[in-house]
């Protein structure tokens, strides 16, 4: 442990030493069998007698605090870690700004499990590509950079990246438009910091993705959340002063359909008349249940207005955190300026781990693979809720994704406790009143031979908990 002194402090060297260890000690920053540094190195560190530095030492022994091992030194001895006496440091004089108090965790704890976890963000961990995954990964690794990389991503993983969302998702980019993030909502936040002057209106569709919404609260933005019906974002209903619009329209979420064209169109025309930029998150959209039916926003954007989000915390893992957004050339250098005050750039390992799962196939074969699990988990899913949801619950169909919503008959909208099951609740995902009450249920995180038990549990879980179809069991 470092340990310093001060020559004008009154206490002297010898009980300054002894304090520092005593309450490092007490304190729990070290603990028993931890070596302690020779008096001989803390004397020549310290530029100090080395007899201050052993009489400390003597006095911490006779205390119990150290014991001494032949040969070995000194060593904390088994001495229960306490509060150390004196002031603590505390929180209270350091209260964070109003907008960042105010954010609302969404979903459970993540320190939770359960043996049913429903939870939209939960993955399957069996599913991740281990084996391609190191095999790209060890040559990074072999050859690590010594220098800080460009804050836009490297250029070989914004290359493959360009020609993946070309010819994946439809999306026309350069390898100059691309951008690489650690996920989407750090796309959002770096589209906010750039675009959207402080105190700003911006629009969000009602009901949405809660982390978003927290987000852009979190920047002192007025967040006007705009309704959407079966065609999408309600365009007419979107604030004329609103200087940021962030939709979700290949599968809106949560509810999961897709934004019409004539939507789609409606909103760039607005958008061109209100110069206004629009967030397309194309999240999950590696996970279709039915051929692409339309075209992303942002092929269709001839004013440059959308700038389009994607991530691989779904395709691959969310501990990756690697993500991307395509955006207008006149705003990379904004972009790429900000994220070097943040963290300089994306790790440089993973993205050269990424552009050789891209570049030899292996990200295509995954994703193959996991359609094909995720497609059966869905079928499993959308049937086993058909056969067991109790009368006036309703599935709600979605084009894509990895979840599915299903809306309640309006029975107060009560947390249903159960330790084996986890869920998302439908109302979280609303911003005001009133709220839509039911459930967000993912597939993707339960093994497929779980599921049809995990169902039935759920299901049953609600007949036990609503009142009103108690007598329905």
């Amino acid at each position: 442990m470092e340990l310093f002194i001060d020559p004008a402090d009154e206490r002297g060297l010898t009980v300054q030493l002894y304090d520092q260890v005593r309450e490092a000690i007490l304190a729990g920053r070290i603990g028993p069998g931890d070596r302690l540094d020779s008096t001989r190195r803390v004397a020549a560190g310290l530029r100090i007698a080395r007899s201050t530095v052993a009489e400390a030492y003597y006095r911490l022994g006779a205390e119990g605090y150290i014991v001494g091992r032949a040969g070995g030194g000194s060593v904390v001895g088994p001495v229960p870690a306490v509060a150390p006496d004196g002031p603590r440091r505390t929180s209270a004089r350091l209260p964070p700004v109003p907008a960042v108090g105010a954010i609302r965790p969404y979903g459970q704890q993540q320190g939770q499990t359960a043996r049913y976890d429903f939870r939209p963000g939960s993955l399957d961990p069996a599913l991740f590509p281990t084996a391609d995954w190191r095999r790209c990964m060890l040559p990074a690794l072999d050859h690590p950079a010594g220098s800080y990389g460009d804050p836009a991503g490297s250029p070989a993983l914004r290359e493959e990246l360009a020609h993946w969302v070309a010819r994946s998702r439809g999306v026309l980019a350069t390898a100059e438009e691309v951008f690489v993030t650690a996920g989407a909502g750090h796309a959002v936040d770096l589209i906010a910091r750039a675009l959207v002057p402080p105190g700003s209106v911006v629009a969000v569709e009602e009901p949405g993705y809660p982390p978003v919404v927290e987000l852009l609260h979190s920047h002192g933005f007025t967040v006007i959340g705009v309704p959407v019906d079966a065609e999408g974002i309600v365009v007419d209903a979107i604030p004329s002063q609103a200087r940021l619009v962030y939709v979700t329209p290949s599968h809106q979420y949560p509810l999961g359909m897709p934004m019409s064209r004539r939507r789609r169109l409606e909103l760039l025309a607005w958008a061109n008349r209100a110069a206004c930029p629009i967030v397309e998150d194309d999240y999950d959209s590696e996970f279709r249940h039915t051929a692409r039916p339309l075209e992303p926003l942002q092929r269709l954007d001839a004013e440059g207005w959308v700038l389009y989000v994607g991530t691989f915390s779904k395709s691959l893992s969310p501990a990756l955190r690697l993500g991307f957004l395509v955006a207008p050339l006149t705003v990379i250098p904004a972009l790429r300026a900000l994220r070097q005050v943040i963290d300089w750039n994306p790790p440089q390992a993973t993205q050269s781990a990424l552009a050789a799962m891209i570049r030899d196939g292996h990200l295509d074969r995954h994703l193959r693979r996991c359609r094909g699990v995720y497609a059966r988990r869905r079928r499993l899913l959308w049937d086993g809720l058909g056969a067991t949801l109790p009368a006036g619950y309703t599935r709600l169909p979605a084009v894509a994704g990895l979840h599915i919503a299903v809306v309640a008959p309006g029975l107060g909208g009560e947390p249903l406790a159960h330790t084996d099951v986890r869920y998302s609740e439908l109302g979280r995902c609303y911003a005001a009143e009133p709220v839509r009450d039911g459930f967000l249920l993912g597939f993707a995180g339960i093994p497929t031979a779980l599921l049809p038990e995990a169902i039935k549990a759920f299901s049953g879980l609600l007949r036990h908990s609503a009142p009103e179809l108690r007598g329905q069991r």
